[in-house]
């Protein structure tokens, strides 16, 4: 990849970004050594591994990576035959193993998906784990680096008795001290060390006093470092100790370094996937700070589409940074985009080119869902003041050497952002090479984008085939920049405006004015217009589309006030039928009571006849006075209506079933059906009255069965043709009409098709309990298009 592209678009700035994410500066330096790649199984291979550890760090507990120890040396220095390492080498291997251990089974473990172990596998699987070796190196080497007294018995026992000779021999060097007289000390006099020797300071006129060995002086010669003659020989077995001290300390190093020198390969291993784990791991934290969504990757031939596009450097920054949208259709290979400076289109340019950049190096753009981003096999960049005295190049000249080396490489899968040009020339010949450059790449098929200020260059969209106008937007009034990209309309520069806000003289603007071609002035009259119809169009467009979300949430609103009327319909027929039911067991119950009393009591014969028939006509006359009472309340209701005053759609109250209410659905001469929530009666006209529409929600009146008039049951439905929405009324409708009717089963056709229908019915007849079986029809009844229901 055109390593001078890359740094125009800041790409390298935008790795040091990411590599702040990362937990160790090994991860942080393997992200900014990230480059582009054009082969797109690679590229989606990356994406799935940072998307992997993306759910890991965005878990509701969050997985953290152990650590990544910077053990390169001591694995360098493992590679020597024979040389022991270092306790701080110990101690950083010792590190790399509690890591490499930890990290394997938390992404093993419960934490992670099997989904995610699996796509991390070529991570997880070279982690090491050595608990015994990991153990023995702590057990060996504080947190400082230093042997412990316990790495061995040896050690230990050399160490406690060379603490104890020195104690001993500090005490008597004290007492050599103390007998000194007080010409012969030395001010704030202590016991020192001079070339591994324990020492006393004394005045150069005591050294005959004192006798024994010289081993220092001080700067002044004044004071000398004697060892006493008593001291000697403590001193020599000092010195033994420390010799057994360090050669007992080789020895557990030496042993120490073998038992991790048939390791070093498994441990290198180790430390690359955790190197690697950092740098996926910074990538994943980066994407959920900046809000990266998945993007779509596509062939430059195709095109590409940018949704609300963020440019990650002005995001970091904290800049409150308006998002663009840009799609670029497979016909379109040439934008060009216009407006006056500051507007950002530079920054539009560098965005563009760095999104495809950071995409194939296996990191998510600053994108939004919907996004395609092409894969360049090249970007070139031209973009910026290049002007080099060193290599006697003007700015003109610096330009041109980056378009030569474009037009004779790219191809129609490269990227090339040109920004300004035809600039730093005569704006004729700028227009007319910028021109023939931008119409040979959109000939040859190569995306391309480029900025201009250039009048003539914005005809090109006109006259050459796959060139799109796009323009950066400018308020007018404000003068100020909105940054919002327009594509297909070119831009104005808005000079004189700008002039005429810094107070230029109305004179010179005016001539200024008059200067431009009449041509040209109508030109940017209509891009005027545009922009204004375009303001226009956006506010409405946006005004539509708060109705139409105000239009869904009512629609949405009202499914629910649906969803629930129904449910409660459910709930008051279960209801009234649980009811119905019991008043049926009870009544069973007294049957069954009489018939076993007069089986008891057959032997009195005619008399227990007359008996039982007593109770019936007992029984019977209740429910006459019942009647009678009921008739009484109904003619001393104080208003009747006219048969004539109901018609078809009223909404009435249906008094025999107290008050509910309902809709007139047909006339029947005297009589009216009623549908009352799913149930259908044939009721006089006269028992109804009128009611409001909006009473009639959610009343829902199920009658029990001695309530209902006898109706005409069909023993076979046909649903063929319907929706699945529109069955289920006509399902339990049939299944009301034949329990009324005592019918035993019924079939219900609602043919083969795609299953969605039978699939519905079944649904509704597991969830009926007055149905008994169901069950797929025989060959010779319909086979899978009719479902026969078997019936309480």
């Amino acid at each position: 990849m055109n390593s001078h592209a890359l740094n125009v678009i800041e790409f390298p700035r935008t790795l040091a970004l990411i590599s702040e994410r990362a937990t160790s500066p090994l991860g942080g330096e393997r992200v900014r050594e990230l480059c582009p790649a054009t082969d797109r199984d690679v590229i989606e291979r990356e994406h799935t591994r940072v998307a992997a550890v993306r759910s890991l760090v965005a878990a509701e507990e969050p997985w953290h990576l152990h650590g990544v120890p910077d053990a390169r040396s001591a694995l360098l220095r493992l590679r020597v035959e024979g040389a022991s390492l270092a306790p701080p080498d110990l101690l950083v291997l010792g590190a790399l193993l509690r890591s490499s251990r930890i990290t394997r089974d938390s992404l093993r473990g419960e934490r992670a998906s099997p989904i995610v172990a699996a796509v991390l596998a070529a991570q997880i699987e070279p982690l090491v784990a050595n608990k015994n070796i990991e153990d023995t190196i702590e057990r060996a080497i504080d947190e400082d680096g230093q042997v412990r007294d316990d790495a061995s018995s040896t050690l230990k026992k050399i160490r406690r008795e060379l603490k104890g000779s020195q104690g001993e021999l500090v005490k008597l060097l004290e007492r050599a001290m103390a007998k000194l007289e007080p010409h012969q000390r030395v001010a704030d006099m202590s016991v020192t060390v001079r070339n591994g020797r324990f020492v006393i300071p004394v005045r150069r006129e005591a050294q005959g006093v004192v006798g024994g060995i010289v081993h220092d002086a001080s700067a002044t010669g004044g004071t000398l470092f004697v060892e006493p003659p008593a001291a000697v020989e403590a001193g020599n077995r000092i010195r033994e100790l420390q010799i057994e001290e360090v050669e007992e300390i080789d020895r557990i190093l030496s042993e120490l370094t073998e038992k991790l020198r048939p390791h070093r390969e498994a441990l290198g291993a180790s430390l690359e996937a955790l190197i690697t784990l950092d740098s996926l791991v910074a990538r994943a934290r980066y994407a959920i700070e900046f809000r990266c969504a998945p993007a779509e990757l596509s062939d430059p031939t195709e095109g590409f589409a940018v949704v609300e596009g963020r440019h990650p450097l002005l995001v970091a920054q904290g800049i409150d940074v308006v998002p663009f949208d840009l799609e670029m259709l497979p016909n379109e290979r040439t934008l060009l985009i216009s407006g006056p400076n500051t507007g950002g289109k530079t920054v539009l340019l560098k965005a563009l080119g760095l999104f495809s950049a950071l995409v194939q190096s296996g990191i998510p753009a600053p994108v939004d869902v919907g996004s395609r981003i092409a894969i360049f096999d090249n970007i070139y960049a031209d973009v910026g003041d290049e002007q080099s005295i060193l290599a006697s190049l003007s700015t003109f000249s610096a330009h041109l050497k980056n378009l030569a080396e474009v037009l004779s490489s790219a191809t129609e899968h490269s990227l090339v952002l040109i920004d300004e040009l035809g600039s730093g020339t005569d704006p004729i010949e700028g227009a007319a090479l910028g021109g023939a450059i931008l119409e040979a790449l959109t000939a040859r098929r190569t995306l391309s984008i480029a900025t201009t200020h250039l009048g003539a260059l914005k005809e090109l969209a006109t006259e050459v085939e796959g060139v799109v106008n796009a323009s950066l937007q400018f308020d007018p009034v404000a003068l100020a920049p909105t940054y919002r990209l327009t594509k297909g309309v070119p831009g104005r520069s808005y000079g004189i405006s700008i002039a005429r806000r810094l107070n230029l003289p109305s004179e010179i603007l005016a001539r200024a004015e008059e200067r431009i071609p009449a041509g040209e002035r109508k030109v940017t009259a209509l891009l005027g217009e545009l922009e204004a119809r375009e303001k226009t169009l956006a506010l409405t467009e946006r005004e539509t589309s708060e109705i139409a979300e105000d239009a869904k949430e009512r629609t949405r609103r009202v499914a629910e006030r649906e969803r629930n009327v129904r449910e409660r319909e459910r709930e008051v027929e279960q209801a009234s039928r649980r009811e119905a039911r019991q008043y049926l067991l009870e009544a069973r119950g007294e049957v069954e009571r009489t018939i076993r009393e007069l089986k008891s009591a057959s032997e009195l014969g005619e008399e227990a006849a007359r008996e039982a028939r007593k109770r019936v006509e007992t029984l019977a006359n209740e429910q006459g006075r019942e009647l009678d009472r009921l008739g009484r309340e109904t003619e001393s209701e104080p208003e009747r209506h006219d048969p004539a005053e109901v018609s078809i759609g009223d909404f009435v109250e249906v008094e025999t079933l107290g008050g509910r209410i309902g809709r007139v659905v047909e006339i029947r001469d005297d009589d009216a059906v009623v549908a009352v929530g799913v149930m259908k009666l044939a009721l006089p006209r006269s028992s109804l009255r009128p009611a409001q529409r909006e009473t009639a929600a959610p009343e829902v009146a199920v009658a029990v069965r001695g309530d209902l008039p006898e109706v005409d049951a069909a023993s076979e439905i046909d649903l063929r043709g319907l929706r699945v929405g529109e069955i289920e009324a006509i399902v339990m409708h049939a299944v009301d009409a034949a329990i009324r009717a005592d019918l035993k089963s019924i079939r219900i056709i609602h043919g083969k098709g795609t299953g969605a229908l039978r699939e519905r019915v079944a649904e509704m007849l597991r969830k009926e309990s007055r149905v008994t079986n169901f069950r797929i029809g025989a060959w010779n009844e319909g086979a899978a298009g009719v479902t026969v229901v078997e019936l309480k």
